[in-house]
């Protein structure tokens, strides 16, 4: 963008200034509205996520089979919900706010296969190709038992197909875990900022590693240019796949289930506030998506990003989404959070959930890991630093009171609420490499 471009922007959108200049910041959305009025901005609905949920199931048995570690949950990838009033004490103090209600975390950083909560949608979207092309072969119809996808002939048989997507590292992860094991030839076309060891994770499942001096952005369209050479190669798109979309939706509906069980009460005097880690887009838009739909207007979310890559709050509050990316203000998007590391948000994702979501804010690199040493002293729970950026949440809602007004958030209310934060990924995460993030924390 020309300097007189910027400028302009500027002066429209005065926050713009903010995020240039690399400070944390908090915006809560205007234009926030109903799930009523929102809903069909998103183009999918209930039934599409019933769909998505009934397909992971009729999967459960060859998880099973493939993945043993997965038998515990017979065959279904879910985290646990776990309270954290530890770290909960801690932030009340660090940040100098009080935050009432009760703290918990979610941990898709521990989900099976691949440790993040891509394991949601990447997984998914795969087992939803597969069994595309297994019935359109003849070889699997729906009332089938599907571990017999865990065969030497369905391996050949996937082996005539492959698999391309461009990724920053858990998404990369997830899919080709997956794909290989299914039989799928996998390239995953990974960005400057994706870590050493989930390359080297990735290559240890024979998976094809394409790796790219540049960011996230150029990985993904390599990766969509080598499956339009090839009618055989699927490539999955992370900034505009309404499949992945589905598959993190599945969370909110089991969320719920999970709440049930716990006494946990989400109603209009018990709001829900649920704080999630936002990339490019896909993960936290189709995850906040699923909790609309579990939870309606009783639930608040909110999307935390990089100061280095605040792609989706640039994107939303100048109403500019894909149209505009980090760089043109010369915002470098290099983070340490490197699942976060994207310079352009997803339009797809802007443009359908900006009505559904309440509010965004960023978080410098070094933030993240201070929160990072906390939460393994204060709670023994080990996250990479995009993990932690749902942490400063509550008490980012708890302080602006104008936002708690425009939304009739009285005080009780705020005694009686649940703030969730999403642990994204870092089950996986070598020794070495954690060792390395608990020593940059400034604790």
């Amino acid at each position: 963008m020309k300097s007189t471009e910027i400028q302009q922007l500027i002066n429209d959108f005065p926050l713009v200034k903010r995020l240039i200049d690399l400070e944390e910041v908090s915006w809560f959305n205007p234009r926030a509205t109903t799930l009523k009025e929102g809903l069909p901005y998103v183009g999918l609905n209930t039934r599409d996520v019933q769909q998505a949920e009934a397909r992971l199931k009729r999967f459960a048995p060859y998880l099973c089979k493939a993945f043993p570690e997965t038998q515990v949950t017979n065959g279904i990838i879910e985290s646990d919900v776990v309270a954290i009033p530890d770290m909960q004490k801690t932030l009340n103090q660090r940040y100098g706010v009080e935050v009432t209600g009760k703290m918990l975390l979610k941990k898709d950083s521990h989900l099976p296969i691949s440790g993040s909560i891509k394991a949601r949608g990447g997984i998914y979207e795969v087992l939803t190709h597969a069994e595309k092309l297994a019935m359109q072969a003849g070889l699997l119809q729906e009332s089938d038992d599907y571990s017999k996808l865990f065969s030497e002939e369905f391996k050949q048989f996937f082996s005539q197909y492959s698999i391309a997507v461009g990724s920053t590292g858990n998404l990369g992860m997830s899919i080709g875990i997956m794909s290989a094991k299914l039989g799928f030839s996998v390239s995953v076309h990974m960005s400057a900022d994706a870590r050493e060891w989930k390359k080297q994770k990735l290559r240890s499942h024979g998976v094809n590693v394409v790796e790219y001096e540049q960011d996230y952005g150029v990985a993904v369209e390599q990766g969509r240019k080598e499956a339009e050479s090839d009618p055989n190669c699927f490539f999955i798109d992370d900034e505009n796949s309404q499949t992945l979309f589905l598959g993190y939706s599945v969370a909110g509906g089991r969320l719920k289930a999970q709440f049930e069980q716990m006494n946990v009460v989400v109603d209009e005097n018990h709001p829900l506030f649920v704080y999630l880690p936002c990339g490019v887009g896909g993960g936290p838009g189709g995850v906040a998506f699923g909790l609309k739909l579990a939870f309606g207007d009783n639930v608040h979310c909110i999307f935390a990003e990089p100061t280095h890559s605040p792609c989706m709050l640039l994107g939303v509050h100048t109403g500019l989404h894909d149209g505009i990316s980090v760089q043109d203000l010369g915002i470098d998007n290099v983070t340490a959070a490197d699942g976060l590391a994207v310079g352009r948000a997803s339009g797809f994702v802007g443009r359908a959930m900006e009505r559904l979501l309440d509010g965004y804010y960023t978080l410098s690199d070094q933030e993240m890991y201070d929160l990072l040493g906390l939460m393994n002293r204060d709670e023994g729970i080990q996250l990479e630093p995009s993990a932690l950026a749902g942490m400063p949440g509550p008490s980012r809602v708890t302080a602006d009171k104008a936002y708690l007004e425009s939304k009739q958030l009285t005080a009780e209310k705020m005694r009686n609420a649940t703030h969730l934060v999403w642990a994204t990924g870092g089950g996986m995460v070598p020794e070495v490499e954690m060792a390395k993030y608990l020593a940059t924390a400034r604790i």
